[in-house]
Formats: C-alpha cells, structure tokens, sequence
C-alpha cells in the first residue's frame, strides 16, 4: 500500500478487521443515539477536503502546470472504463437516496426531502469534482500520468498524488479523509437501512421485533443490531471489501432503476398527485431507469463476483418473503389499502364488490356489508339482480318479475347511497340464478363476491356454492342476515379459531372496514377452541400466539378467548349467542378446492345470529 504503510495493513485480513471494527462501531453509535456524532464525521471530512483542495489551488497558482496537456486523453480508458468508473464511484455519490430513509423523522418532508436530496448532489459535486482535478493536474510529476501512477497504486493513487503537492502531509490528510468518508457514509447506510427494516417490520416483510423502539434511547436498538450483524456477515463470507462495496452499488443501481419506473407508472395513475413534480417529464426518469439498468448490467459483467452476490442476497429475500413473511405482509397490505385509499389508486387497482340482491328485505344489508368490503374512494360495489323467468310464465308475471326486480335494485341503491359507496346496478336474465352470477364475476373481473345465504343444510346448493368458491379467482363472502340485523348495530364479532394461528388478508380488510365504516363501537373476541385435555402450558402458549396475531390483524378492540372442549361446534354455537356477528372460513382442501367443514355445518344449523363465512383466494 505504499512506502508509508505497514505492509501488514495492506492484507485482506487486515481489511477485513478494520471494516467489521468500524461496522460495530457504528452499531454501537446508532443504537446509543440517532445523532451519533454523524454531523461532527461531515464538518471534519468537508474541513480536510477543504484543505486539500485549498492547498492545490496556492501550488498551483505558483508553478502554473500544464492544465489541458495532464487532462489528455479526458476517457483514457474508453467508453468501457467510463462506465466501469460510474459503477464503482456510484456508491461515492448514492447517499443522496437515504435521505428518504429517514423520511418518518423529517418535518414537511413534501418540501424538505427533495431540496435535501438536491443539496446532498451538488455538495458532494463541489467536493469531489476540484479535489479530482488538482490531483489530476498536480499529483503526478513531469513525464507521468494519473493513469500509470493508478495502474501501480490503485489503493492510495489518491493519497500519493496529494504527497506530491504537499507532502507528506498531503498524504495523511487523504488518508484522514478517506477513513473519515468512508465512516460517515457507513454510519448513513446502516442509519439509514435500520430505518428500512424497521418500516419494513412494520409492513412484516421483516420479523416484528425489528420494529421494537428502545425505551430510554428511542432508537430502533435491534433493527441497527441486526443491520450491522448482517453487513459483518456478508464482509465475512465475501471475504472482499471491494467487491461487497460493488455488489452494494449494484443493488442500488437495480433499485434506482425501478424507483423511476414506478415514478413514471404513479404520475400516470395520479397525474394532480400535489408532489415534487420532475422536470422534463417524463423524459428524465425515462434516461435515469435506463442508464441505471444499463449501469447494473455492466457492473455485474465487469465485476461477476458482486454480480453473484447481488443475485444470491435477492433470491434469498424471495424465499424468506414466500416461505415467512408473505402471509403476514398481506394482511398488513389489506389493512393498509382499507383506510389509505392512495394505495389502491396508484397500483392501479379499482376493486370491484359483486352482490347479488334478490329480495328487498335483505338488500340493504347486503350492499352496506358490500360497501364496508369495498375500499374506500376507490372500490365500487356492482349491485346485481338476476331475473329467471320459466317457460310457462305469462307475459303479466314476467312484467310482475321486472317490477321486483326494480324494486330491489332500487332499495339497494338507495342502502348503497346512505354508505356513501360508488355503486353500479345491474339486472340480467338467466335461468340458474348462481350460474348467472359467476359469469357475471368473471366478466367484470369482481375482487370480491357477496352472497346472501339462508341454511347450509341443502346438500346440493351446498356443492354448488363449494364448486363456485373453487372454480372463481375472486374471494368470496357468504353472509347469513337474520330480521333486523344491519352491519351498523353491530357491537360483538366472535372469530372462532383453532390450531395454530393463522392470519387471513380477507378477514382482516372486512373487519378493519366494518370497525371504520359502520360500527365503530364494535369488540372482536378470537375464540380458540382446544381439545379438553390440552395441558396448561400449550393453552397458555396457543393463547399467545393468537394475541400477536390479534395485535396483527384487528384495528377493533379485541380479545382472545379460549375455552376446552371436544365439541367444536357446540363451543362456537354456545359463545355466538352472545354476538352480533359471527365470522367462519371455508375449508381449504388443497391450493384451488374448497368446502364446508362439518364444525362450519354445524354452528350454521344451531345459531340463529348473523353469520359470515369467507373464502380468500
């Protein structure tokens, strides 16, 4: 590394050492304080560069070096070593991104994060740009160029180009700078990836407990462990600091990359969006998204090593979020899309809630329950009424048949209107009833299905509704309306649950919608069920389990209730008599077939309350 420098230092174990040292030592910063002496790091290195750049300026003004001749070639390496440069310095310019990290701890961040993005390009622009060019021009002797002085000290070519102005002070002051930027930006990335896991704990795409906030210090204190745990990880199976810092920048090229993308797509869904409007739209993120890929792609050729562990440390976020966290970040998701109707507008997803009405008395019921699945602002609920007429009916009863028809369509419209939902009527002439629903909900691409239900003791509507629930790609909701009953009065919603915990995205949307949209004083109690000789400790641990999905899952006050019986069904049907609503699932046999359990059978037959039973897709 140089006459200066040990030789020892220069050693990839050496390296090594150093950086999991300075990873910990931010660790340790970050978790003790968000401050962490970051800005105290930025005044040092900006003060050194100063100096640096300073000091080349006075040399220069007094020995007038040839400033054109020393530029020549300005692309010796060609276009491949220009883009080659981009790749590896990229990460030298990048901590403009993790501005937007910290987005949840910045006051009017509409107006604060793009000027602070803005600023962080131009200073790191003014910094580093002059102190290239008076190494350039000055750090090389008569006869030499910057190429061949990088092409022997490809570590210290920076440092060693300062000594030559001067001296050896110039030397150690790059390296001072050096350590100093380089632990500055280290203490942004783990800052600001600990600050991604913990949002990303909170959507639970990561474990929970990265979202824990340290009571005293106020800091994610795990999130941050867990973050440098993981970059220590990585230095040490790599093995290589230059190329761990090569597959970082490739990540980030590959995620600038989509972030433009996606800002073309919102822009186009959202057009008055009030944002940070880009100039030159959408010309600028169209060039950004495509030389960022280009970018990604010629770094992963030129260095296959950090191509290798870019595409490793992906897929294993594939498998962890299929196998762990997928279920869970859905019902998040659903949460989420229920009281943020943006979310649904700029993915473009306008979701449609088919309800079959038939007669007056329970359309109401029907469309409001409807209107609370539906999203808000964005979801629209498709009132349908489906006239079979017989062969042998008259012209006066098939006219009597329209005027029902009417008349319900009209009543529903008029429950969809007092629910404030955008609703949509439709009446058809089919001689199956449920066939002509479901040719209904694939021709409009229906996100949900709301039928209305009496008994589930006719074998034959029972295997067809079991068929409909299989063969459609939409959910589906079966709801059982006794006289009287309105999804407004509803108070006490029992949620029967046994086994192991197991989180439902259709569930928790209808339950968050129905607490937001109609019944804001209602309770959700999570009813387990477990066989009478289970043992005090598994109650107690089964218990647990459903409290954590309970905390996940209902945004209504809830509680988690278990009872020991061998009676399934008996348990249910004897705690729903004292709820408003009852809220079962249909079986899941295998990925596509569904059914009617016999305990789901059963509680239908002995409960009179209103009943729902859901089926996901």
């Amino acid at each position: 590394m140089g006459m200066d420098v040990p030789t020892w230092l220069a050693s990839r174990a050496a390296l090594t050492a150093i950086a999991l040292l300075a990873t910990l030592a931010c660790a340790a910063l970050l978790i003790r304080s968000s401050g962490s002496g970051g800005n105290a790091v930025s005044v040092a290195k900006v003060l050194v560069f100063a100096v640096l750049i300073g000091g080349g300026l006075w040399v220069g003004i007094g020995t007038h070096p040839p400033v054109v001749e020393r530029m020549t070639p300005f692309f010796p390496g060609g276009a491949s070593g220009f883009f080659q440069a981009m790749g590896y310095t990229f990460i030298a310019l990048q901590g403009f991104d993790l501005v937007a990290a910290v987005a949840g701890e910045v006051k009017e961040p509409r107006k604060t994060l793009p000027r602070a993005m803005l600023y962080s390009l131009a200073i790191a622009l003014l910094v580093y740009m002059p102190l290239l060019v008076v190494v350039i021009v000055l750090g090389v002797s008569p006869g030499e160029t910057i190429q061949a002085l990088a092409g022997d000290h490809p570590d210290t070519v920076v440092a060693l180009a300062a000594k030559r102005y001067l001296g050896p002070t110039g030397f150690w002051l790059v390296m001072a700078a050096g350590l100093l930027s380089m632990f500055s930006a280290l203490l942004a990335n783990v800052y600001a990836a600990s600050r991604i896991a913990q949002a990303m704990a909170r959507d639970r795409t990561l474990p929970a407990q990265l979202e824990h906030i340290h009571a005293e210090r106020g800091t994610p204190a795990i999130a941050v462990a867990v973050t440098a745990g993981i970059a220590a990880l990585l230095l040490l199976v790599v093995g290589d600091v230059a190329a761990a810092g090569a597959a970082s920048s490739l990540i980030f090229l590959g995620t600038f990359a989509l972030v433009q993308v996606l800002c073309i797509v919102a822009r186009k869904r959202r057009p008055k969006h009030g944002g940070f409007r880009t100039p030159l739209w959408p010309w600028l993120p169209l060039v950004g998204a495509l030389l960022c890929a280009g970018l990604a792609v010629f770094q992963s050729v030129v260095v296959p090593r950090a191509g290798i562990v870019a595409a490793v440390w992906l897929l294993l976020g594939a498998v962890a979020y299929l196998l762990r966290f997928g279920r869970h970040a859905r019902v998040q998701d659903a949460l989420a899309e229920t009281v943020d109707a943006d979310l649904l507008e700029l993915r473009g997803r306008s979701p449609l809630v088919l309800v079959p009405t038939s007669h007056p008395s329970n359309a109401g019921a029907l469309v409001l329950m409807g209107a609370c699945i539906a999203p808000p602002r964005v979801g629209r609920v498709l009132m349908l009424n489906v006239v079979a007429p017989a062969k042998s009916q008259t012209p006066e009863a098939l006219l009597q048949s329209l005027d029902v028809s009417s008349g319900v369509l009209r009543d529903s419209m008029l429950a969809a209107l007092r629910a404030g939902a955008r609703a949509e009527a439709l009446t058809t002439v089919g001689v199956e009833p449920l066939a002509e629903i479901e040719r209904v909900a694939r021709l409009y691409r229906c996100a949900t299905l709301l039928l209305g239900m009496s008994e589930l003791s006719d074998s034959a509507l029972r295997g067809r509704l079991e068929q409909m629930a299989s063969g459609l790609s939409c959910n589906i909701a079966l709801l059982r309306i006794p006289p009287l009953w309105r999804p407004e009065g509803t108070r006490r919603v029992l949620v029967p649950v046994r086994g192991d915990a197991t989180h439902s995205a259709l569930r928790a949307r209808l339950l968050s919608s129905l607490f937001h949209r109609a019944a804001p004083e209602m309770e959700v109690t999570y009813l387990l069920v477990l066989p009478s000789t289970t043992p005090p400790n598994i109650r107690e641990r089964r218990e647990r389990s459903y409290e954590r999905l309970m905390r996940e899952e209902a945004r209504a006050p809830s509680v988690v209730r278990s009872v020991l019986s061998d009676d399934v069904g008996a348990a249910i049907a004897e705690s729903a008599a004292e709820c408003d609503l009852l809220v079962l699932g249909l079986a899941r046999i295998d990925r596509s077939q569904r059914s009617f359990s016999e305990v789901t059978r059963k509680v239908i037959a002995m409960t009179e309350c209103a009943a729902i039973i859901l089926s996901e897709r």
